[in-house]
């Protein structure tokens, strides 16, 4: 599995860039918007990879960060959403906005994103909301119970969750997060991101 490829950018568009490592190997990579943007300007990048192979042929998917590919690898096992689909959720919407709006079930948000139908954003959230309430169910950190949370910081734990923390950081983040101000689930989620 090719999980990580740093090299030369040869060519760059917003759906795919063509990297050569120091062995002289060049790999075409579809890439999310987010990662378009961290190597426009530049000689020389490195990104996130997941290897996709079926009966079609074997492609690249490229990620700006460990985060974004986490989302992509939950968004995949959606049925219904393949690779192609999933690095388009991504290049619509960026992750912690995304987390926000499977978390908060805001099915018109989703939709907005080009390519993205009702149904499937229904799906999306359904099916990742319920990989998480698996998670959420698992016993705390070192045996100690967490204190209770509201309904809108139960929505940004999952949302932060969704994106691959645990449930002990997110609720630290969180609790951060009030602390500074933050009120709407919106609100806390970007601070709690900034603070990770």
């Amino acid at each position: 599995m090719i999980g990580y490829i740093k090299g030369k950018i040869l060519s760059l568009t917003p759906e795919n860039v063509l990297m050569v490592t120091d062995g002289g190997i060049g790999f075409e990579i579809m890439c999310s918007y987010s990662a378009f943007s961290a190597l426009s300007g530049k000689k020389e990048g490195e990104l996130y990879t997941y290897l996709n192979a079926n009966e079609n042929g074997v492609a690249l998917y490229g990620f700006s960060s460990t985060e974004e590919k986490n989302m992509f690898l939950k968004l995949i096992t959606v049925s219904g959403v393949g690779p192609k689909m999933g690095i388009s959720v991504l290049s619509g919407m960026n992750i912690s906005d995304l987390a926000t709006a499977i978390a908060t079930s805001d099915v018109k948000r989703l939709s907005t994103i080009k390519g993205l139908g009702k149904k499937t954003a229904e799906r999306i959230i359904l099916e990742l909301r319920e990989k998480v309430s698996v998670d959420l169910s698992s016993s705390p950190v070192g045996g100690v119970k967490l204190p209770p949370v509201t309904q809108g910081d139960e929505d940004a734990v999952v949302a932060l969750m969704t994106l691959g923390f645990t449930r002990a950081e997110s609720e630290k983040a969180i609790s951060r997060a009030r602390a500074n101000g933050a009120t709407s689930v919106e609100d806390i989620i970007m601070v709690a991101l900034r603070g990770m």
